[in-house]
């Protein structure tokens, strides 16, 4: 290989590596003002007013630290045009060395995971990953696009089949009005899970795969950009209005922000086949462009960075109005103690702590557990992780994951090991509520995608456990230090996030006549 063709590889495959470490850090400029705008909309002293100043200060910090605004950092997907001629084979080995160097450098989780035996691949590739769709266009430049979509609003998307019947809304026919309800049903049944207040892209038509590919590719819009076509164009600015009257908020807390943006795409399809189908992408919206010089590899733009760039920087904090108490808690915990505790509660937690995600809970129903957990507290967190150069584990990002996957074992194993609270977001369901009455244990929201906030809360990892099951999934031993969350279901059979389920879909109901 030629000298000229040495650099350029190791300019492109820099440049690959900038736009990865750039989208899993630094928040883009469009996104920030619509997080912005929807801050100052919320009511001052609330749950979710709290939140966003959690969300706005963990962007900062983000973006200080240069390491992740949120620590899943998703199945890297990169959408790729190039010029003809431009050797596609040679792109795709530098994406992949950029993100085994990005992993190492702990800018993205290692996140590929064998399907069939559970091994992480600890760099982010394997079969099918990271995800490189190319395609030729006649201008003289690559573009590079690349979006980080973490599992749990990856787990939010849903597909309708119309015609089709909505919790709700009733009937979904095959028109405009029936597309209409899909997406405001999308949005409702998204609760807090998907860390909201988040962004849609809509695709209409094409076949399964086809339509989520577009409703995929509608999250590379700008935020404030105006459909050309006048219908959607309507659908969209609609859909964004009547989503925030859900009442579901920041969170899933409640609020007025539940929905920050929406996109839709339309294609053709067949007549037997008439598929909508919904992207969900949460407040961390962590999405980039770039244009690359096919001759140099070098980067000549960076997108979405157009318009006011909000820093939030030097910004008043919100604090909780006093009618939610602010409780301190030191694990172990007593069963008193989680007695005395009621959904609103602030909790701040200092002390030991240990981490659990799905794997750790599937060991832990047919296997002792490696540690005391009895008055312990148990973190659905998958945390990123480094060693330092005393070759010392350090946090990188370690917000919490999406708490409803471990339903099925959650009650269970805080009976059988005597755990007293878990730390997860987007709340659990009925048995865990059941478990936790007669347990004494409580459900502790903390803000999804605050990785840098929660990170910056942990003052040091004593120890890890199954670290076989990957870095995510291991059970990593933390000291924190006013770690802060919210009783959001309680021992005494109370749920927030059945609350806001109900009340929202109350709200949701008011849109099941026909619009369009």
């Amino acid at each position: 290989m030629s000298q000229v063709a040495t650099s350029y590889l190791q300019a492109l495959e820099k440049s690959i590596y900038d736009l990865v470490s750039e989208t899993s850090t630094n928040l883009p400029t469009d996104v920030r003002r619509a997080i912005k705008k929807a801050k100052e909309a919320e009511n001052a002293g609330t749950r979710a007013a709290m939140s966003l100043d959690t969300i706005t200060n963990n962007i900062v910090m983000a973006e200080d630290n240069v390491s992740p605004i949120c620590q899943d950092t998703g199945l890297p997907t990169f959408k790729v045009k190039t010029p003809v001629g431009v050797n596609q084979l040679e792109i795709k080995a530098a994406i992949k060395n950029a993100i085994v160097q990005a992993t190492k450098d702990a800018k993205l989780r290692p996140n590929s995971v064998d399907s069939l035996t559970g091994k992480n691949s600890g760099d982010n590739l394997g079969e099918g990953v990271p995800v490189v769709k190319f395609e030729q266009w006649e201008k003289d430049y690559i573009e590079m696009k690349l979006i980080l979509k973490g599992g749990g609003c990856e787990n939010k998307n849903i597909q309708y089949s119309l015609p089709c019947e909505l919790e709700g809304l009733g009937r979904a026919g095959r028109d405009l009005d029936g597309i209409r309800k899909c997406i405001l049903h999308s949005v409702w049944q998204s609760q807090g899970q998907g860390c909201s207040a988040g962004f849609i892209g809509v695709g209409i038509g094409g076949d399964r795969s086809s339509g989520y590919d577009l409703a995929k590719e509608q999250l590379f819009r700008h935020v404030d950009d105006v459909n050309p076509n006048p219908d959607l164009a309507k659908l969209e600015e609609y859909i964004v209005e009547k989503a925030n009257t859900f009442g579901i908020g920041t969170m899933g807390f409640g609020g007025e922000a539940t929905l920050l943006g929406c996109k839709i795409g339309v294609m053709h399809r067949i007549p037997a086949s008439f598929y909508v189908s919904v992207a969900y992408n949460c407040w961390a919206y962590r999405r980039m462009a770039v244009n690359i010089d096919p001759a140099t590899g070098e980067i000549t733009k960076w997108h979405y960075q157009e318009g006011e760039r909000v820093t939030f920087k030097d910004e008043p904090k919100t604090e909780v109005k006093s009618d939610s108490k602010v409780v301190e808690l030191r694990a172990p915990i007593t069963e008193e103690q989680i007695r005395e505790l009621k959904v609103g509660d602030v909790v701040k937690i200092s002390g030991r702590m240990y981490t659990g995600r799905d794997a750790i809970h599937h060991h832990l129903m047919s296997h002792d557990a490696p540690v005391d957990l009895n008055g312990h507290i148990i973190y659905h967190c998958g945390p990123v992780m480094a060693k330092d150069e005393n070759d010392n584990w350090t946090v990188k990002a370690a917000g919490p994951t999406t708490s409803i996957r471990e339903e099925p074992y959650q009650g269970d194993i805080m009976k059988k090991f005597g755990i007293r609270a878990v730390i997860g977001k987007g709340g659990m369901g009925p048995k865990t509520l059941a478990a936790l009455k007669e347990h004494g244990g409580v459900y502790l929201n903390a803000i999804g995608g605050a990785a840098q906030y929660y990170a910056d809360c942990i003052k040091s990892v004593d120890g890890v456990d199954l670290q076989e099951f990957g870095i995510p999934e291991a059970m990593w031993h933390l000291t924190v230090e006013d770690f802060t969350a919210v009783v959001t279901m309680d021992s005494h059979g109370n749920s927030l996030h059945a609350d806001v389920e109900k009340s929202s879909l109350e709200k949701l109901a008011q849109y099941a006549e026909r619009v369009f």
